[in-house]
């Protein structure tokens, strides 16, 4: 019997911790394999399709310019409904904490689909932090029925919440085995590039591992969580500032500026 696993997710991290899982289920036998994503992030989603080589089975599309949280969650549910009922899967698996995550795990409670969750069972216990995540995480516990968690503390968390530990199986964050496959794939142009301008030579990305007296001094610098949005984000900005003055020519500095105008704003007038 042929085993139908829909795999969904909507955002660039999602993505990337799930590009390893969708790998392997391509290759096991007995499973039917398929993917949908909600686009809830477009470009950057886009971004780990491309480099994983994953090829959507369905897409729904829903990014729009500034929605709210309540305009997605209708949107993944009007649309993924039908995608569920025209599929027929016989699990879903989703991951973390996205509102893709916690609409589809409840549309799939709905059709009586059977829900696999990736990266189950963190925790702050602060319904506010982070927000909206933690009660998307939560809900998603509520109908799920195989908890893959990636660490024993995540366990422990869902055996607090009085699910069984037969449901729950301690895997390991798959974020690691993706960071392994890109290790071994040749770097890009815009890497070339990007490793250039930080002052890494070329030659020392073909020693294995790069030679440590190669690589400049670097801070990399990750400033998008909503919970920075306005002043605590501009405070960033000012402590990068500092930095860079007090190690000028010893350090470099790598900022990925999220695509989001909350940050792209600030963090362009200020850097």
């Amino acid at each position: 019997m042929t085993l139908r696993v829909l795999s969904i997710f909507g955002t660039r991290p999602e993505a990337v911790k799930m590009a390893p899982v969708i790998q392997s289920l391509a290759q096991a036998s007995g499973i039917d394999s398929l993917v949908c994503v909600t686009a809830q992030h477009r470009q950057m989603l886009d971004q780990v399709l491309q480099l994983f080589n994953i090829a959507p089975d369905v897409d729904l599309n829903l990014m729009k310019d500034d929605q709210n949280l309540v305009n997605l969650s209708a949107d993944i549910f009007t649309h993924l409904d039908p995608v569920l009922a025209d599929l027929k899967p016989d699990w879903i698996l989703v991951q973390g904490d996205t509102t893709t995550v916690m609409a589809s795990a409840v549309a799939a409670f709905y059709r009586r689909i059977r829900v696999g969750h990736v990266e189950a069972g963190l925790r702050t216990n602060d319904k506010w932090q982070p927000f909206p995540e933690e009660i998307n995480r939560r809900l998603a516990s509520v109908v799920t029925d195989l908890h893959f968690a990636p660490t024993e503390w995540a366990r422990q968390n869902l055996i607090r919440e009085n699910i069984p530990s037969s449901q729950i199986i301690v895997t390991g964050n798959p974020v690691i085995d993706a960071l392994l496959a890109v290790v071994k794939m040749p770097p890009t142009a815009f890497v070339l590039e990007l490793f250039k301008r930080i002052g890494i030579p070329h030659e020392s990305l073909r020693a294995s591992p790069p030679t440590a007296q190669a690589i400049p001094r670097l801070l990399l610098v990750t400033a998008h969580r909503r919970e920075n949005f306005g002043k605590p984000l501009e405070n960033i900005c000012l402590a990068l500032k500092e930095l860079a003055d007090i190690y000028a020519g010893t350090l470099r500095i790598v900022y990925p500026v999220h695509l989001n105008p909350n940050v792209q704003v600030p963090v362009y007038r200020m850097l």
